[in-house]
């Protein structure tokens, strides 16, 4: 197999290197050229947006660029594609785990669902607590709320900086739910519930926030999208 690939075409090598990773489905995500497998197999690669042909010349800069990661091109794995997937993987599992709607917390609260809704929205608005919306369902994360259905308040002074810092929703949940490096290992919104431990996670969500807010937005992505030299050019808060 692998004397094979080394004989194939550049469009063949990279698409199948990419599908051995598991990758491919995520490269338009990431702002990249895609392909597709024609009925004989054959992979015809195509700009961002999918409309036109890519050139060699393109696909060469593509190459180049997915394996410019590490010393050794030819071992290197791209890594911002690698994250991506790994947030999208989290996301799926994160919301397929969480039940849609207003009608859990307004129970929680005895209030009616219209009531709950005007205020979640009005603490959202004030970065008091996290809202995701996932195509067309709004997700409000069961971790932070107590058993009255109010904002956990050991969580307000966690949430506050990343919210007020604009991180994306999804990478809020995803790093208050999973291990952080800025914690040794520990999961942030369980680490919380710890008194003595609080203030560190809080601190711990202020210099997270400081990274966001020093962080440049995505710029619009123009079609088609010129290759970066170094990195596959996913962006976002890793």
């Amino acid at each position: 197999m692998a004397e094979h690939l080394e004989e194939a075409p550049l469009a063949e090598r990279v698409a199948a290197w990419l599908e051995e990773l598991g990758l491919d489905e995520y490269l338009a995500e990431a702002g990249l050229p895609t392909f597709v497998r024609d009925k004989d197999g054959r992979v015809l690669w195509h700009e961002v947006g999918g409309q036109e042909p890519l050139s060699p010349e393109r696909l060469e800069l593509l190459s180049t660029a997915l394996r410019s990661q590490g010393d050794e091109p030819q071992h290197a794995v791209p890594v911002p594609l690698v994250l991506l997937a790994r947030k999208a993987r989290l996301r799926a599992a994160l919301s397929a785990a969480q039940a849609p709607g207003y009608d859990r917390v307004a129970a929680l609260r005895g209030a009616t669902v219209n009531a709950t809704r005007f205020a979640v929205h009005k603490a959202k608005a004030a970065g008091e607590l996290l809202l995701v919306v996932a195509g067309e369902r709004v997700l409000l994360p069961d971790f932070q709320f107590d058993a009255s259905g109010e904002v956990r308040a050991e969580l307000r002074p966690v949430l506050a900086p990343l919210l007020n810092a604009g991180m994306d929703p999804w990478d809020a949940w995803i790093w208050l739910t999973q291990p952080a490096g800025l914690l040794g290992g520990d999961v942030p919104e369980r680490l919380a519930a710890d008194p003595e431990e609080a203030s560190l996670v809080a601190h711990a969500a202020v210099r997270l926030a400081e990274r966001v807010a020093a962080s440049p937005r995505p710029a619009p992505r123009p079609k088609p999208a010129p290759l970066p030299s170094k990195g596959c050019g996913c962006g976002g808060h890793h």
